[in-house]
């Protein structure tokens, strides 16, 4: 057990009061003149934020870290798989489709798949470099920023001008203050309202759901708020955690689903990590282009400006 002295920034703790049953990492520690130092904690593979008196934490063994991200990294490669064994069987029903509809093998060969952008800000600079990597690992065009949920709403315009994805993901670290928080007042939260604004600030720059789709929030996020803001999907329903990489993964339907298709919600959820109740949203046109022809360069479609 870990005394208050010995917790520093950067420490992998847990909370004795919880019986210990996420692995937090120490953001800040403040100390008051009057009563128990506290601490700011964010989750290891949830996007929760925290804070706890420093005599309600104690430091993780070190074997029980390791065993937690190798567990990370296993439960992160079989998603993987599943996730490309569906776009497998996707891209092989689209081709069947395409050559009966052009009554030629040429022309249905002839014919490739260009996916949405994806624009992703995140407030956890951690979580954002995994979920860049995740993108690139799926072939999703993707451009990460990390700016804190905070400043979010001010710097969301400058980026949409500068990038005009067709999905923006607004996500960092949230969660309610305190265990009995009135769940109807967005002062209940960490950070929901600075989520809602910024949805809001890009709504009004795209009006339209189905042009430019936002997934926003994070753990127990002010779903209600964040969707009538116009949200295309946000988190969550059931004022549960969800996984650091869920936005990535409702992200990744959208843009991998063709344009006259309409990606259907329950689909989109279970796509997810968490799933239901920790993921919501409405009905959502898919993002994926089809092109011809293929050209020998190969940039086209990419990513690359």
């Amino acid at each position: 057990m870990a005394s208050r002295d010995r917790i520093r920034v950067g420490d992998t703790v847990m909370r004795k009061s919880y019986g210990q049953d996420i692995l937090f990492q120490v953001v800040s520690v403040e100390s008051y003149a009057v009563g128990d130092g506290r601490a700011t904690l964010k989750g290891i593979n949830v996007r929760l934020l925290a804070d706890a008196p420093i005599s309600d934490l104690v430091i993780a063994d070190e074997r029980i870290v390791i065993d937690f991200k190798r567990q990370m990294l296993r439960e992160s490669a079989e998603h993987l798989r599943t996730v490309r064994v569906r776009r497998i069987t996707e891209v092989q029903t689209r081709q069947k489709r395409d050559r009966r509809r052009t009554r030629g093998v040429s022309v249905a060969e002839d014919l490739f798949d260009l996916p949405g952008r994806v624009l992703h800000i995140d407030g956890d600079q951690d979580y954002l470099r995994d979920c860049m990597r995740y993108y690139k690992e799926l072939g999703v065009p993707a451009v990460g920023k990390h700016v804190p949920p905070e400043e979010q709403p001010g710097r969301l315009l400058e980026l949409l001008n500068e990038f005009s994805p067709d999905v923006l993901v607004l996500t960092g670290h949230d969660a309610l203050k305190k265990k009995n928080s009135d769940r109807s007042s967005i002062t209940s939260y960490w950070n929901s309202a600075s989520y809602v604004e910024a949805v809001r600030r890009a709504r009004q720059y795209e009006m339209d759901r189905d042009g430019l789709v936002i997934v926003a929030g994070a753990c127990q996020s002010f779903y209600e708020a964040i969707m009538e803001a116009g949200a295309n999907f946000a988190s969550s329903p059931g004022r549960v955690l969800i996984h650091c990489l869920d936005p990535v993964l409702l992200a990744e339907r959208v843009v991998s689903t063709p344009i006259d298709d309409v990606v259907r919600i329950e689909d989109a959820i279970e796509n997810t990590i968490t799933k239901r109740p920790g993921l919501g949203g409405i009905q959502t046109r898919g993002k994926m282009r089809a092109s011809m022809p293929r050209t020998n360069i190969g940039v086209f479609g990419t990513g690359v400006s």
